[in-house]
């Protein structure tokens, strides 16, 4: 499954991630998420950055239930972060293994009951966050499950975080390797306060989701 276009999709996901482009935000919450030693020192803030970023990306519109909830109801999600080890954020889709898959799938789930409220919808919410927090995971949204469920047909259709979905992530790197580590190794994020490159690259993870959403839209 050696993707010959992939670097056509992410060279168009990146024409429209100029700094205030609402693609963009994933690299102020990524940022600061990344880089913030104490995540309840300004605990607004914080749900504010984690908010903004999911809002950009559709998920505070139409029926969904956050459209009722404030920054705050983000407040007991930042609190479980702040007290994950910082080596979470050294996850990425080419350390995928059995303790790492284990760590992703438990972090779901806590994040899941942090702010899923009753039988709301949480895959795409869930893991929209985790690739803005942590970057180890791409997003299952619908652009992307429709990539990856024609990919890997009835091996695996992304509609739950668990081993296997997680294990056809890591074959697709692996069958995309070159490519995927260029592409990250190229990408850099965008600093908020100067709208200059920062020296902090993409996940390849979130290259993997750039590819995923980008050729689903088409």
């Amino acid at each position: 499954m050696k993707i010959k276009n992939l670097e056509i999709h992410i060279d168009e996901f990146k024409s429209k991630a100029a700094a205030t482009d609402r693609y963009t935000s994933f690299d102020y919450c990524y940022n600061y998420f990344r880089n913030t030693s104490d995540l309840t020192k300004d605990i607004e803030k914080s749900c504010l950055v984690l908010g903004f970023y999911l809002a950009s990306w559709g998920m505070l519109r139409g029926s969904s239930f956050l459209l009722q909830k404030s920054a705050k109801h983000f407040q007991k999600l930042i609190e479980f972060y702040s007290t994950l080890d910082k080596d979470i954020w050294l996850i990425d889709v080419d350390k995928y293994s059995i303790e790492t898959n284990s760590k992703i799938i438990e972090i779901y789930k806590k994040t899941k009951e942090n702010v899923i409220i009753e039988n709301n919808t949480h895959l795409t919410l869930t893991t929209k966050i985790l690739l803005g927090v942590f970057g180890f995971i791409p997003a299952f949204d619908q652009y992307f499950c429709k990539t990856f469920n024609e990919i890997f047909k009835n091996k695996c259709g992304f509609t739950v975080v668990n081993n296997n979905s997680l294990n056809c992530l890591k074959e697709f790197y692996d069958n995309n390797q070159m490519t995927i580590d260029k592409l990250a190794n190229e990408t850099f994020t965008t600093d908020f306060l100067t709208g200059e490159k920062t020296n902090i690259t993409y996940p390849k993870a979130k290259i993997i989701d750039m590819f995923g959403f980008t050729n689903g839209l088409n």
